[in-house]
């Protein structure tokens, strides 16, 4: 796609609000987003995936199709003739499908077909939903004005985008910015996943450890409960996170000179300091000086971040390389 010039940008920024859908693993949004980059209230529509999508395509399709019809049925949404998808990896541009690591049923799934069939918007565009909370966090958030930043969510998993020279870089496929996916340690019986960043930092891997070690909680808000009140296994496995996550942006640093990584999604909240703590690793395990330089700052966008980077796809094309 050709980059928008200013002048167009800013002709953009004018037009109608767009529609924009987030697809996650456990939840798919829906909502209107003004050309301003807010979300306008009383139109975002959330809707499970849970354990039936990870299992069976159609029911995906069923949770999708619900989302993305009462978002596009609301009364504002009248006249709206662009949409933006942000979706969990990997995608596939070139065909417009998703095939989600943590929906394992969802392999090829044409969502762009899908919301085009659903809405009748033939202008629909996709990302990775990293790349859409890279795009967010630049146009409006705390990467505003960064020239090489990287944004990411630590959440059910682990995903981000890269920000160079200004600019959101999607890669050959549309995958650049899977910091969940960077190897960091050697697999352990042949499990590759278990050696990645996204593999020992995310929310749901940090619990399956911990449930491993004897813990007998369920969920990340039980982990970080369990740590304030003195669990050394609850300890453990937020330290675990901790440096899995710090040793990813060490290598992301170093490779791209990265000035600041932006920080999001719900388990990033495990412990009040949890911020801290990964820059501190991340700066531990950098081998350049420079690279040693790197902030770690909280994302300013929310839970609104992803929807507000879909609708950057369509309003702020310029903001991608």
């Amino acid at each position: 796609m050709t980059a928008s010039t200013p002048r167009q940008a800013q002709q953009e920024s004018t037009a109608a609000p767009v529609l924009a859908v987030d697809v996650g693993g456990t939840k798919i949004e829906a909502a209107l987003v003004d050309p301003a980059g807010t979300v306008i209230a009383g139109t975002r529509i959330r809707v499970p995936t849970g354990a039936e999508s990870a299992s069976s395509a159609s029911a995906f399709s069923d949770a999708l199709h619900a989302a993305v019809s009462t978002a596009a049925d609301h009364p504002l949404a009248a006249g709206v003739a662009r949409a933006g998808i942000g979706a969990a990896g990997p995608v596939d541009l070139r065909e417009g499908t998703i095939s989600p690591i943590n929906l394992p049923a969802v392999h090829d799934f044409d969502i762009v077909g899908a919301v085009k069939s659903v809405t009748g918007i033939e202008d629909v565009r996709l990302r990775l939903d990293g790349t859409c909370i890279a795009l967010g966090e630049l146009w409006r958030g705390a990467a505003e004005g960064a020239r090489n930043a990287i944004a990411f969510v630590v959440s059910t998993g682990i995903g981000g985008g890269v920000i160079a020279d200004g600019r959101v870089v999607t890669g050959e496929s549309g995958n650049a910015g899977h910091l969940g996916q960077v190897v960091i340690d050697s697999p352990v019986d042949g499990d590759v996943f278990g050696a990645t960043v996204e593999g020992q930092a995310s929310g749901k891997y940090a619990v399956a450890w911990a449930r491993q070690q004897g813990w007998r909680g369920e969920t990340g808000e039980n982990l970080g409960a369990d740590a304030a009140a003195g669990s050394e296994v609850a300890r453990a496995a937020i330290e675990r996170s901790v440096q899995a996550l710090g040793k990813g942006l060490a290598s992301a640093a170093n490779l791209l000179n990265t000035e600041i990584a932006v920080m999001g999604g719900g388990f990033s909240h495990v412990t009040a300091d949890y911020a801290e703590r990964v820059q501190a690793a991340a700066r531990l395990h950098s081998v350049n000086a420079y690279a040693r330089e790197l902030r770690v700052v909280r994302a300013q966008l929310g839970r609104d971040a992803p929807l507000i980077g879909a609708a950057a796809l369509v309003l702020r094309p310029d903001l991608l390389a």
